[in-house]
C-alpha cells in the first residue's frame, strides 16, 4: 500500500469519508479496489498474519481485547445445547468458551473464510482439548453454507469490517438464524470524542504498523488493518444496515470508549 504512516492520522477522517467508487469496486483500506479482487487480497492479509494474530493481539489491545469478548459472551444469552456460529472465528476465542457453555449436547461451528485461520484455531482448540461439539467451516459469510433457521446465537469478532458485501453478510446471517436468535457483531467502531480519535489515529497508523514489522515481520497487513478500521461503518449507520436486512430490537454498546462496539440483533 502507498499510504505514509506520517501523514494518515492528519487524513484519517478525511479518507474514511465514502469515495467516489463505482459499484464494481469497495474498499480496501483507503484504496479502491475491484469487487472480485478484495477478497483474495484481504486473504493474503490474514495468510500473513495468522501464526502471530493472539500475539498480535495482546500486544495490540495491551490485553483488553479479552474483556471485549467476555463482555460479548456474557451478552451471549446462550444456553447448554444450543447451537452457536462463530462467523469470522478466527483463532476460536469465542468458539472455545461457547464449546464450554454448550456442553456435548450443543454445537459451536468455528467458520472462517481463511484456511490459515480456520487451521491455527483448529490446532488451537485441540490443544487445549477441545473436541467433539466444534465443527471447524472454511465459509464466505456473504453465502453461508448451512440450513435456514439454524443457529441460536451468531457471533462475528473483528470480521465484519473485512466482508466485502457488509449488507449481503448480515442478510446471510440473518437467514441462518433461527427465530428468537440473536447476533452479536464485535468490531471497532468510532470512538466517541475528538480527543479519544486523535490519540488512536495516533496509535494506530504510526505504533501499529512497527509493531507488525517487529512482531510479525509485515508492516502492510497492520496497516491495512487500521485503515479498514476507519472505513468501516459508524455505530449508527451498521445498526440501521442490520435493521434493513430485517434484524429488530437492535442496539450498540460502545466500549472503551467507542474504540470498539457491540452490536446485537435479534430475529422474531
Amino acid at each position: 500500500m502507498s499510504t505514509d504512516t506520517s501523514s494518515a492520522p492528519a487524513n484519517a477522517e478525511k479518507q474514511a469519508q465514502p469515495t467516489s467508487a463505482t459499484s464494481d469496486t469497495t474498499d480496501f483500506g483507503f484504496k479502491q479496489v475491484k469487487k472480485d479482487e478484495k477478497v483474495s487480497m484481504v486473504a493474503d492479509v490474514f495468510h500473513s498474519v495468522a501464526a502471530k494474530y493472539d500475539i498480535m493481539n495482546d500486544l495490540m489491545s495491551m490485553g483488553v481485547h479479552r474483556l471485549w469478548k467476555r463482555y460479548t459472551i456474557d451478552c451471549s444469552g446462550v444456553k447448554s445445547g444450543q447451537r452457536v456460529l462463530d462467523l469470522a472465528g478466527g483463532t476460536g476465542d469465542l468458539a472455545a468458551k461457547f464449546s464450554r457453555i454448550v456442553g456435548p449436547k450443543g454445537q459451536v461451528v468455528l467458520a472462517d473464510i481463511n484456511h490459515s485461520m480456520l487451521k491455527v484455531g483448529k490446532d488451537k482448540l485441540t490443544n487445549m482439548g477441545i473436541i467433539g461439539n466444534v465443527d471447524y467451516v472454511q465459509a464466505n459469510a456473504e453465502c453461508l453454507p448451512f440450513d435456514d433457521n439454524h443457529f441460536d446465537l451468531i457471533t462475528i469478532a473483528f470480521g465484519l469490517r473485512n466482508v466485502t458485501d457488509k449488507s449481503a453478510a448480515l442478510a446471510s446471517m440473518y437467514r441462518v438464524l433461527k427465530p428468537g436468535g440473536r447476533l452479536l457483531v464485535l468490531e471497532f467502531s468510532k470512538p466517541s470524542s475528538q480527543a479519544l480519535s486523535k490519540v488512536y489515529d495516533a496509535y494506530s497508523f504510526h505504533v501499529l504498523p512497527r509493531m507488525g514489522q517487529l512482531v510479525a515481520n509485515d508492516a502492510e497487513s497492520y496497516r491495512y488493518l487500521a485503515e479498514s478500521i476507519r472505513m468501516h461503518p459508524d455505530q449508527d449507520t451498521l445498526e440501521g444496515m442490520m435493521q434493513e436486512v430485517g434484524f429488530e430490537q437492535t442496539s450498540y454498546h460502545n466500549l472503551t470508549g467507542g474504540i470498539v462496539a457491540l452490536h446485537r440483533g435479534f430475529k422474531f
